[in-house]
């Protein structure tokens, strides 16, 4: 194959008249050659026609933005303009949210597609999507499909390029989202759509008809379990993987007992099967980032949480007895036993019993006080970073809060400032609310004052500050107070997820 003044291909076929006969203008210039203009829908009709062909965005676009591209972000848009429904696996900070924008606004030069629908978690609409699409794409139109149901028809029905609107908005404007027009849907963070039960899936896959691009983005595919690929699978291509998800259980899983599932050995590539087209990069592949440390600091508990873990371990062995415990009543436990190391545990009532949180806020002081840049501390519990924020500010450190209940432009403004000005030096983070698409490198310590139950959630919040953009090496604290915490650590550290092993933690503990 040869690229002849970026304009046409030169193709060297055993056949070249089943491109001639397929492509029209196309051109038979000797036996063995043929000649064939290099757009688009060549370019589609040649791999249709199974030979292997590269996109025309690599020579023939003019990367638009502030920033130039990195080699295996072209890698990645090009990926994308030649499949029509597939996904992105790149890992955490690589860039793939300004991939597909690259992507996209080729596409809408060459008429390709009209308008995006970009479908991504509530807290990352504004700070990170549309933040991006004002970098890479300048020259199109963004809005944000928010608010009350009236106020997001009237923004859909507006024409603006790209429409970024959260998980659970699209099925409030299902019928204006149908019919606006939208040829490409971006949905980021995709894991979100891994259950085919919910309504969220079922509204997202009533959207997407034969003709409609959709682009599926996340860094991590099936981390807590294979079985997540199902749904997955299900919207990128309905006949890679059985009709029914029983049927796909089976296919991965062993049943242990009523309870308890193991994953096959065939598991890992029957999904890396069924989760095709994709593509994927890693930070080490293509990046030229600082390194990653990971430190164990030891936190003593104090007297009175050792009182009250040791109690309801008690209550723990009472509550068993002879029965089988399941991994629901595991979990309940278990967040109990960490809620009592994090400072504060919720009673039955729902009141707050708070504990003295001096020994692990020394740790974390010294570890600020350590770091040359700023510090991002998560911390899995509310009632727990009321406490820990309230002492940080009256230590005079400037702190925010990040958690489910900041509005979105309250968050914008907080990563904002973070980002761009001196204070705050310290961003307090409930992990679930800031784990994905933000970009927060002026920090590069990451504090875990509690863990997180999720491989997921655990990964994607270390990326915050490990990603592109990021000059100084980055470490990530863990603070291990309880037994509880240490054992959950090390899952994460080797990679599994708490969620599969939360019988066996459970008996762990007890014994």
């Amino acid at each position: 194959m040869q690229l002849l003044n970026g304009k046409a291909l030169l193709l060297k076929l055993r056949n070249p008249s089943r491109v001639t006969k397929t492509i029209p203008n196309s051109v038979q210039v000797n036996k063995q050659e043929v000649k064939v203009n290099f757009g688009i829908d060549e370019a589609h009709t040649l791999k249709d026609l199974g030979i292997k062909t590269p996109s025309p965005i690599e020579t023939r676009y003019a990367w638009t933005g502030k920033h130039a591209p990195f080699d295996h972000q072209k890698t990645t848009s090009a990926f994308l303009t030649m499949n029509r429904k597939a996904f992105c696996f790149n890992e955490q900070g690589t860039g793939k949210t300004a991939s597909a924008i690259w992507a996209a606004d080729y596409l809408m030069k060459q008429g390709k597609i009209k308008r995006a629908l970009v479908i991504c978690p509530l807290s990352i609409m504004d700070s990170a999507w549309r933040g991006d699409l004002e970098t890479f794409a300048p020259h199109r139109t963004v809005d944000i499909a928010y608010g009350a149901p009236k106020k997001r028809k009237a923004i859909i029905e507006q024409g603006a390029d790209f429409v970024i609107i959260n998980y659970d908005g699209v099925d409030i404007v299902f019928e204006e989202i149908a019919n606006g027009g939208f040829d490409l849907i971006v949905a980021d963070e995709a894991t979100h759509y891994k259950n085919a039960q919910t309504k969220r899936w079922k509204t997202l896959n009533k959207l997407v008809q034969p003709h409609t691009w959709l682009w599926m983005m996340t860094g991590t595919p099936a981390a807590q379990s294979p079985l997540d690929a199902y749904g997955l699978a299900k919207l990128i291509d309905r006949t890679s993987v059985p009709r029914f998800f029983g049927s796909f259980r089976d296919m991965v899983m062993t049943k242990i007992t009523q309870f308890r599932w193991e994953m096959k050995a065939c598991a890992s590539d029957l999904v890396h099967a069924i989760l095709q087209p994709a593509i994927r990069f890693t930070k080490e592949e293509c990046l030229d980032l600082p390194e990653m440390v990971y430190v164990k600091r030891k936190v003593e508990l104090t007297r009175q949480q050792l009182k009250y873990y040791q109690l309801l371990k008690k209550r723990m062995v009472m509550t068993v007895g002879g029965d089988e415990i399941s991994a629901v009543n595991a979990a309940v436990i278990m967040n109990k036993l960490l809620q009592i190391s994090c400072g504060a545990v919720y009673t039955d009532e729902g009141d707050a019993l708070e504990f003295d949180i001096s020994h692990r806020y020394k740790v974390l002081r010294e570890v600020i006080d350590e770091s040359s840049q700023k510090v991002l501390v998560f911390v899995p519990f509310k009632h727990a970073i009321d406490i820990l924020t309230d002492k940080l500010r009256n230590d005079g450190i400037a702190t925010e809060v990040i958690r489910g209940d900041v509005p979105v432009a309250r968050r914008t403004d907080i990563f904002k400032r973070f980002q761009t000005q001196d204070n705050p030096r310290v961003l307090v983070i409930q992990p679930q609310s800031a784990a994905h698409g933000v970009t927060l490198t002026a920090a590069n310590t990451v504090v875990w004052w509690g863990p997180t139950s999720s491989l997921e959630t655990y990964a994607q919040a270390n990326a915050r500050v490990h990603r592109s953009g990021q000059t100084h090496r980055c470490t990530v604290v863990q603070l291990q107070g309880s037994p509880v915490e240490k054992r959950i650590y090390s899952l994460l550290d080797r990679r599994i997820d708490v969620h599969t092993k939360m019988i066996d933690l459970y008996k762990e503990l007890l014994d």
